[in-house]
């Protein structure tokens, strides 16, 4: 997740600062370097700079999404990285990438331990906190200790290694870990490609048509609004007070642990918070441009209870939703 200029990081309760170097004598290796004998080649539509070129092309590699975290001076560090790899099973070795600028390539040293957690598919906020891109409002992050090392709370996978040999990777330092603790958790992956984040391409079309006899009145007590592509409709956790029922496009809803599932034209989505004022369970985005009709809560109840046949309808609807799920 390379950016321009020194690389960003999180640290708690510290400065976020880079510095130009790493330690004298890191990254020494008995290996010597040899230049390519000729300046890599590239397509002119990439531009005239050979590294954002090879930024964009390195970037069709889809990869996993880790922070890296260590401790020094009793307090935390750690940054967004998908430069992670297993280098060996047997002795167990992994392999990190650190850009000789960051702070954290100034803070490993061969006999010190660092972290690795892998992200979940929900934790976009958590990858762009220590990254240094958090909106303002968003929670500090919770860490759990595992041998003297902090590790991200809610990550799919764990890993603690103790830094066996430094490398010298031209304007990176390769560190190559010993593992001592290893740990993973059920979920799906939080993805990296072409620059923004991804998730594993599992989507489930659901077509939960309202009852007839529902929408006419539904749609009457609506308004009706629009979005555009990939924008956020409802967000997780956050309180429900409508229903939407979709009038053209496709919404795709996305719940922590759960495929994603795409709702169509003619399907509602939104009436259990509606109903009961509870926290969103799942996200909802614009899967193109969509247009719905936004129901609120007093309108829906208004709706049910003056009919109470189609009321039944619906509660049969969501059984059958429930079912499925």
């Amino acid at each position: 997740m390379a950016t321009e200029g020194a690389p960003p990081e999180f640290k708690l309760a510290l400065d976020s600062t880079a510095v130009p170097h790493g330690p004298d004598g890191i990254g020494e290796s008995p290996f010597d370097f040899t230049a390519a004998p000729e300046a890599m080649e590239y397509p002119s539509e990439l531009g005239d700079d050979p590294a954002i070129a090879l930024r964009r092309t390195l970037g069709m590699f889809a990869t996993g999404v880790t922070v890296i975290t260590t401790s020094a001076h009793d307090e935390v560090h750690g940054m967004t990285a998908n430069a992670f790899m297993s280098a060996s099973l047997n002795p167990p070795l992994v392999l990190i990438s650190i850009d000789r600028r960051a702070k954290m390539c100034n803070l490993l040293h061969e006999g010190d331990r660092y972290g690795v957690s892998i992200l979940g598919e929900h934790q976009t906020e958590m990858s762009d906190r220590f990254a240094g891109r958090a909106d303002e409002g968003v929670p500090q992050p919770a860490f759990e200790m595992v041998r003297e090392t902090p590790l991200v709370e809610g990550a799919l996978a764990h890993f603690v290694a103790r830094v066996d040999r430094t490398y010298y990777a031209g304007d990176h330092s390769l560190f190559l870990g010993h593992v001592e603790y290893a740990r993973h958790n059920e979920g799906a992956p939080l993805l990296y490609h072409g620059g923004q984040y991804e998730r594993l391409g599992k989507v489930e079309p659901v077509v939960p048509e309202l009852p007839a006899g529902l929408l006419p009145p539904l749609l009457a007590a609506g308004e009706e609004c629009s979005f555009a592509d990939g924008e956020q409709i409802v967000k997780l956790g956050e309180i429900g007070d409508q229903l939407f029922v979709i009038l053209d496009g496709a919404v795709i809803l996305r719940r922590p642990g759960h495929p994603d599932k795409r709702l169509e034209a003619g399907s509602y989505f939104g009436e259990v918070g509606a109903l009961s004022g509870q926290p969103r369970v799942s996200d909802a985005i614009a899967d193109g441009a969509v247009s719905c009709v936004a129901v609120h809560s007093d309108a829906l109840k208004s709706v049910l209870a003056g009919s109470p046949e189609a009321a039944w309808e619906m509660l049969g609807s969501l059984a059958q939703r429930v079912r499925e799920a």
